[in-house]
């Protein structure tokens, strides 16, 4: 408990990498408020960022996660109650915010006389983008449908390999993340060569970017990050700088590639399908060996926005964003009115982000840590 309040044993480069995540799905919300239909580069750039911070957000669950895997294997909790065990803690970590915030969705709903999906229920069992885009209602829990199967996957098929063997061992980690991260690549090319013809009005982002059964691959780079990390780890830490270079450098590459050639979905949709989202998170990944040796004890605004972050993720856009354009129309607004507005948004995010961290899941991860004591 006291580790949550000290913050003794947090590291705080994961921490910086959290903060810059939800910093950036911020800004590129933040357009959406007050430019909803511009077409301006700068406007579809911040926007850009934003998808990017969700894949730093998958790329650092699957690392953690993944360190945790990695524990219960060397400490050989590796029966089925123990990843059951390990199930429950998730759950107690990510499940009381997102029903509590998908039951205020369903109020505000009501209030605002929105559209309510007519399988609401899928919501409850995070079933509402498995192989199809996501209905327009608390949008932004796409990704965590993903992340909740990505951590059912993993513990099921290393139960499935303990069948096989005598015991699992690092390489069993290893060989259960590249199953996944295999499949799901086959899955992509699968939708590519398959679904794509089939698909009307086809959105790159909504069909495929958003959609659990050609995501879930993004989750498990993270996991070769922890092997390397636990497994190897002095050359985890020799490599640190190099590879935040490469993978800073290939992030840059990559992107500038796509900017100068005016590359898009539209005109080039296999790398887009197949081959960009793989690519990102490694690049991101190439980033890990530093900063997750960037280690300091602090409780700066940088490590209060990590620990914040979840909260701040949930409540920004479906609650405090699609209120105030309920309520304020922008389009014709002044620039001051707007950045009234714009400071309005971050403030109350914030606010109620600290609340609902403070008074809801704070205490939640308390309780789930006490019953290990």
């Amino acid at each position: 408990m006291k580790a949550i309040t000290t913050y003794k044993h947090r590291i705080f480069g994961l921490d910086v990498v959290r903060a810059i995540a939800i910093l950036l799905i911020l800004c590129s919300h933040s357009t959406i408020l007050l430019f909803p239909n511009s077409e301006a580069t700068l406007v579809k750039f911040i926007q850009f960022f934003g998808t990017i911070g969700v894949d730093i957000f998958f790329v650092l669950s699957g690392f953690l996660i993944g360190t945790i895997l990695i524990k219960h294997i060397e400490s050989n909790q590796t029966k089925p109650r123990h990843f059951v065990q390990f199930w429950v803690r998730r759950w107690l970590r990510t499940l009381p915010n997102y029903y509590l915030i998908l039951v205020i969705n369903i109020g505000l709903a009501f209030l605002y006389k929105n559209e309510i999906p007519n399988q609401l229920f899928h919501y409850f069992f995070f079933l509402q983008n498995g192989f199809h885009p996501i209905p327009d209602f608390f949008t932004e829990s796409w990704s965590l449908t993903i992340e909740e199967f990505a951590y059912l996957l993993g513990p099921i098929l290393l139960m499935l390999i303990a069948l096989f063997v005598k015991r699992l061992n690092k390489w069993s980690f290893l060989i259960m993340t590249f199953i996944v991260i295999i499949a799901f690549i086959l899955s992509k090319i699968i939708f590519h060569f398959n679904t794509i013809n089939t698909i009307q009005d086809f959105n790159w982002s909504h069909s495929l970017r958003k959609v659990v059964i050609t995501r879930i691959d993004s989750i498990y780079y993270g996991f070769i990050g922890a092997f390397l990390s636990m497994c190897y780890t002095s050359f985890w830490n020799n490599i640190k700088y190099k590879s935040f270079i490469l993978g800073s450098l290939s992030f840059v590459i990559i992107h500038a590639i796509i900017f100068i050639n005016k590359l898009n979905p539209d005109n080039y949709l296999q790398f887009f399908n197949i081959w960009y989202l793989p690519l990102v998170s490694i690049s991101i990944l190439m980033c890990f060996p530093l900063v997750s040796n960037w280690k300091k004890q602090t409780n700066s605004i940088i490590t209060k926005i990590s620990l914040w972050s979840y909260s701040l993720y949930l409540v920004n856009y479906s609650i405090v964003l699609l209120s105030f354009k309920h309520f304020v129309n922008l389009e014709h607004s002044s620039g001051v009115f707007k950045l009234i507005i714009l400071i309005g948004f971050w403030s109350i995010s914030f606010l109620l982000s600290y609340i609902l961290y403070t008074y809801f899941e704070r205490p939640i991860i308390e309780f789930r840590n006490n019953l290990n004591n």
